[in-house]
């Protein structure tokens, strides 16, 4: 109880609290000189201290701490603070503190901060450098470069470069091994990654598939889906399944495709399920089995339906005739969601400018991109599957497409309707039905602009076609007014103007529709042709290969091509365009005669001869191809293979008696007179009024002294009176030059007649013969013409050529020159 002190009523139990240190008093710090001298330097911080001051002065009472029994002074600060961490006496104990923990060291103000106690230790020592011989370290370089050449192989395959990517992908396969030898070697068998050697074998049976190399690629499929390491790897078989498929091996990949299917769980993995499903369904339908197929769809059918699955199963129950499951299957087609969003998003807001500014920018975006593909081919879908049921689900097509018009129109795409009646009249145009597709399209006149502009356009096709070019032209009228910018009508519009002989207007029309749209072919085509026809062959010639660029194996502008650069005499250009044609229609005799053209007129008989020859085996019925080859056989000396030609061309021919002298006098040139003299016989029997023929008779029968010349000597003497009378007759009625000029057209039957007979007989074997090829290229034909007519001999010669009368020909030159005279060019 002594220690107990009890507070008197008199006592204040709340005194000293006030009580504060002569430290904290700031009232005289105006007075403390020390304050004021740090104040003036250092921007307000006191001089550095060290532990070599022993003498301290006080400005105020001097304060002590206790350590043990000793006392011990500190020095006190500006502010009458007490130092700390700093001994007057070195021998002392330094003070406690509680800054001691922060890192404050009792050597003063000037080291740094050092909470480790870093600084006494000296610099950190260097890192380590890693040692790349070891195993650890060389086997996780071997990773990477495995992972690079992964890489590496798959980019080489997206950029199209199919071996570079096989072959890093086997340089993959290599390092990998090299790496699993490596873990093996160090007994580290169960750091093996199996995810790598994974992806390595993956990549290498995907580059051997992209390559073709199907029995790798199965090889390599087989070693992952047998590897029961590899978790999933079941599903690959989906792979090998369609490399059976394109190996056309379908049983075994139907069963690959049901062997993925079984490792593919029900119920997480729906979606690849379905495309399972879809695959086994194709392959069914590839193999005819229409019934195994059907199943197949209607299983997907019934679990998440889709446009395409829904257009399969169209096409199997048409296979199967099934009418009532393709109507209901047509139904359900229609019934297809899409999952597109609301159109409405993308039409234009007056009022908000922000919303507008949206709005362009995802007008034109991939997303929008592609619901419009998914929305065009779901059109494409609806559009086919009615043009094939139509005509199969009712008695006649007309009611198939008007009962999948009311079903269209009674679906989210009635916009299609339209466009269906449109093909119902273009059916009837394939029929040929033209007064029922009239019907039809007319029904579209008062329609929506873009439909009736449609169905302007087909009427006018069909009035173009009947020749009904007034028509024509009214229709084409309707659809440019009905839409101004479509590039049908405007083609349309400037055919009727070029069948009418309006050149120059049917161009302007041809030029707006390009102008309206670049890529229109038909107009592109009929300006040239326009500019051909009006004889600028340049403009033409650009037309046409602007054209070339865009179909680049179109047969027609190939041959518009090479027929200007002959009309240019470009006749290298010309034969060039001829060889591309020729690679893509090698049976068309009219190309094939007009590449022979061109070597003849070069000179080359060698390849003309090719040409001709073919374009005769094609169509052995053209005069001037039969005409060229017995000509080609005469010059080269070999009659008997002439007589062949010319037999050919009597066939088709009869009643031209130019055929039967050629026969006769191929057979008096070979040496066979006997085969001569009954050939002329013949053709004096069939044609009694030829002098020709008659001469040649009078000749043989007098060289071979028959008795019958005498016969034929008189029977050529009343026939060249008969002539001499008609032409008398024909002088006195028209006068003599045209007397004269119809003597030489009457001759053209004549084998040795004189050189205007020549003439004439020329026109007139060419006159009913020829081809469009050779219309299109009188300019050759003419040079050729001039150039054979050139070299035939003077007809005034003797039938039979000796010796004697050769001079300076060879005796096989005549020869061949007396048989010209019955070949005229």
């Amino acid at each position: 109880m002594e220690n107990v002190h009890l507070a008197g009523e008199d006592e204040d139990i709340y005194s000293g609290f006030n009580e504060y240190n002569p430290f904290f008093d700031t009232e005289g710090l105006e007075n403390d000189e020390g304050f004021k001298q740090a104040v003036k330097t250092s921007h307000g911080r006191r001089p550095p201290m060290t532990a070599a001051r022993k003498n301290f002065a006080f400005n105020r009472a001097q304060v002590g701490t206790a350590a043990g029994n000793r006392l011990k002074t500190g020095l006190t600060s500006s502010m009458g603070r007490p130092t700390t961490g700093i001994a007057v006496d070195a021998s002392g104990a330094r003070p406690m503190t509680a800054v001691r923990a922060a890192g404050y060291s009792s050597t003063g103000r000037g080291q740094g901060f050092d909470p480790m106690n870093q600084a006494s230790k000296g610099p950190a020592p260097p890192l380590e450098m890693k040692n790349e011989d070891s195993p650890e370290e060389k086997i996780k370089q071997l990773e990477k470069q495995v992972n690079d050449l992964i890489e590496e192989s798959c980019f080489s395959n997206s950029r199209g470069e199919l071996s570079l990517a096989l072959e890093k992908a086997k340089e993959a396969g290599r390092k990998e091994r090299v790496l699993v030898r490596q873990r093996e070697q160090i007994s580290a068998t169960e750091q093996i990654n199996l995810d790598l050697t994974y992806s390595v074998l993956f990549n290498l049976a995907n580059q051997y598939e992209s390559n073709e190399m199907f029995t790798e690629a199965l090889n390599t499929y087989q070693v992952i889906t047998k590897n029961k390491m590899f978790t999933n790897a079941g599903r690959l078989k989906v792979n090998m399944g369609n490399i059976y498929y394109k190996q056309r091996n379908y049983p075994k990949a139907i069963k690959f495709y049901r062997m993925a299917l079984d490792q593919v769980p029900v119920n997480t993995h729906k979606e690849m399920r379905i495309s399972i499903m879809k695959n086994i369904g194709i392959v069914f339908v590839k193999m005819g089995q229409y019934n195994d197929a059907i199943t197949s769809f209607e299983h997907i059918m019934s679990e998440q339906p889709d446009y395409i699955t829904a257009f399969n199963l169209i096409l199997c129950y048409f296979a199967s005739g099934d009418r009532e499951k393709m109507k209901r299957t047509f139904q359900r087609l229609l019934q297809v969601d899409l999952d597109l969003e609301d159109e409405d998003k993308y039409l234009p807001h007056p009022e908000d400018k922000h919303a507008n500014m949206v709005l362009e920018v995802i007008r034109s975006d991939t997303l929008r991109e592609q619901e419009n593909e998914k929305k065009s081919a779901m059109e494409k879908c609806v559009m086919a599957a009615a043009k094939l049921i139509a005509p199969a689900i009712e008695q006649s097509f007309s009611a198939g497409f008007d009962w999948c018009v009311d079903c269209v129109k009674q679906s989210p795409y009635t916009e299609l309707a339209n466009d269906l009646e449109i093909n119902k009249a273009i059916m009837h145009l394939k029929k040929k039905d033209f007064s029922q597709a009239i019907d039809v399209l007319k029904s579209f006149e008062k329609k929506e602009s873009k439909c009736a502009s449609v169905a302007a356009v087909n009427l006018s096709f069909i009035h173009f076609l009947q020749a009904e070019y007034s028509a024509a032209e009214k229709y084409a009228e309707m659809a440019m007014t009905s839409d101004r910018y479509n590039p049908a009508a405007l083609v349309n519009k400037g055919n009727c103007l070029f069948i009418m002989g309006d050149l120059e207007k049917s161009k302007e029309f041809f030029m707006e529709a390009l102008r309206t749209e670049v890529s229109c072919t038909e107009a592109l085509y009929n300006l040239g042709l326009v500019n051909k026809k009006l004889g600028h062959l340049e403009p033409a010639l650009e037309c046409f290969l602007k054209l070339h660029a865009i179909l680049r194996s179109n047969p027609e502008v190939l041959f518009q091509i090479a027929t200007i650069y002959d009309m240019l005499e470009d006749t290298p250009q010309a034969t060039e365009w001829f060889m591309q044609l020729i690679g893509i229609v090698p049976t068309d005799p009219s190309v094939l005669s007009r590449l022979g053209e061109l070597y003849d007129n070069e000179g080359d008989k060698t390849q003309a001869y090719q040409y001709y020859f073919e374009s005769f085996r094609y169509y052995p019925s053209n005069i001037e191809i039969i005409e060229w080859l017995g000509a080609y056989y005469i010059d080269s000396q070999f009659v008997e293979k002439a007589i062949h030609y010319f037999e050919r061309a009597a066939v088709i021919q009869p009643n031209k008696v130019k055929w039967q002298l050629m026969i006769a006098s191929c057979h008096r040139r070979s040496g066979n007179y006997q085969q001569a003299l009954e050939t002329y016989k013949y053709i004096h029997k069939r044609f009694p009024d030829n002098i020709e023929c008659l001469k040649f008779l009078v000749r043989l029968c007098s060289d071979l002294g028959l008795p019958d010349a005498q016969e034929y000597a008189t029977k050529l003497k009343k026939a060249e009176k008969a002539k001499e009378l008609r032409e008398q007759r024909a002088t006195s009625g028209t006068g003599s030059r045209s007397g004269s000029a119809r003597r030489g057209v009457r001759g053209g039957g004549s084998a040795d007649g004189e050189d205007h007979q020549r003439t004439g007989s020329a026109d007139s074997g060419r006159g009913g013969s020829g081809n469009d090829s050779r219309q299109n290229s009188g300019r050759g034909s003419a040079r050729r013409s001039g150039r054979m007519r050139a070299q035939l001999p003077d007809a005034n010669g003797p039938y039979e050529v000796n010796d004697q009368n050769v001079g300076k020909q060879t005796r096989w030159q005549a020869t061949i020159a007396d048989v010209f005279k019955h070949f005229p060019f």
